[in-house]
C-alpha cells in the first residue's frame, strides 16, 4: 500500500508541475501567505510574508498518507493541500488534494471555480463525470462524460464544470487530485442550493425545479454537509 501511495504522489506531482495554473504568475521566486487573522489588508489572494522569516515549514505538510475519516452521509472524504495548509503554494497557482471513499462512498456533484482538476486513482474503481455548460443552442442538452477508472487511471475536469466521483466497488478507494489554482473554492451543488443560509426562497426553488413546494421543503429540512 505504501509503494502504491507514493508512486501515485510522485506521478501526480509530476503531472501538476506540467499544469497549467490559472492563477496569476508570481513576480517573485516565493510569497509565502501571512496568516489571514493577522492581515490588516485583504487582496486578491493573500500578502506575504517578509522573506527574512520564511522557512522550509512554510512549503511543507505532513499527513497526506492517512485516509480521510469517510463515516458520513456521502461516504467520502477531500483532505485539501492548499495555501491554507501551506502558505508557500501562495501566487504558485496548484494545490492537491488526497480523496477517500468509503465503499460505494459519493464525492458528490460539485464544481471548482478557479481551478481545473486532474485526478489519479490510486487504490479502488471509480465511476466519474462532469457536465457541460449550456449548450448555445437552447434544443440540444448539457452533455454529460463519464468514464470508469481503475489504479493509475488519469481523468481531467475541466475548470468550473460539475463534476463527481462514485466508488462503484465493495472495498475503500483512494484518489489524489492536482488543481491549477492555489485556492480552487468548492461548491458542492446540493449543499449550495438546498442548504445555504439564509435559505434560497422556496418560490425560487419551486419555479427552478418545477416540483411541489413539499420536495422543496423536505429537501431544505435536510443535514448538508462538507465533505472536507
Amino acid at each position: 500500500m505504501a509503494i502504491r501511495f507514493f508512486l501515485g504522489f510522485f506521478a501526480l506531482t509530476s503531472i501538476c508541475l506540467l499544469a497549467y495554473a490559472s492563477d496569476p504568475s508570481p513576480l517573485q521566486d516565493f510569497c509565502v501567505a501571512v496568516n489571514d487573522s493577522k492581515a490588516s489588508v485583504f487582496v486578491n489572494g493573500k500578502i506575504c510574508k517578509s522573506p527574512n522569516v520564511v522557512s522550509a515549514d512554510d512549503f511543507y505538510f505532513n499527513g497526506l498518507n492517512k485516509p480521510g475519516n469517510t463515516s458520513n452521509p456521502v461516504g467520502s472524504r477531500v483532505t485539501p493541500v492548499n495555501v491554507n495548509q501551506i502558505p508557500g503554494l501562495n501566487t504558485l497557482g496548484i494545490s492537491l488534494v488526497r480523496i477517500d471513499y468509503a465503499p460505494y462512498g459519493l464525492n458528490p456533484p460539485h464544481t471548482h471555480p478557479r481551478a481545473t482538476e486532474i485526478l489519479v486513482v490510486v487504490e479502488g474503481t471509480l465511476y466519474v463525470g462532469f457536465v457541460t455548460s449550456n449548450p448555445a443552442n437552447p434544443n440540444q442538452k448539457n452533455k454529460l462524460f463519464t468514464k470508469t477508472l481503475y489504479p493509475g487511471d488519469v481523468f481531467v475536469f475541466p475548470e468550473g464544470l460539475i463534476h463527481f466521483q462514485f466508488n462503484t466497488g465493495k472495498t475503500n478507494a483512494v484518489a489524489f487530485a492536482g488543481l491549477s489554482s492555489q485556492n480552487p473554492g468548492v461548491i458542492t451543488v446540493a449543499n449550495a442550493v438546498f442548504g445555504s443560509q439564509p435559505p434560497i426562497s422556496i418560490d425560487v426553488l419551486t419555479k427552478a425545479f418545477q416540483v411541489d413546494k413539499n420536495v422543496i421543503q423536505y429537501l431544505q429540512g435536510q443535514f448538508w454537509m462538507n465533505n472536507n
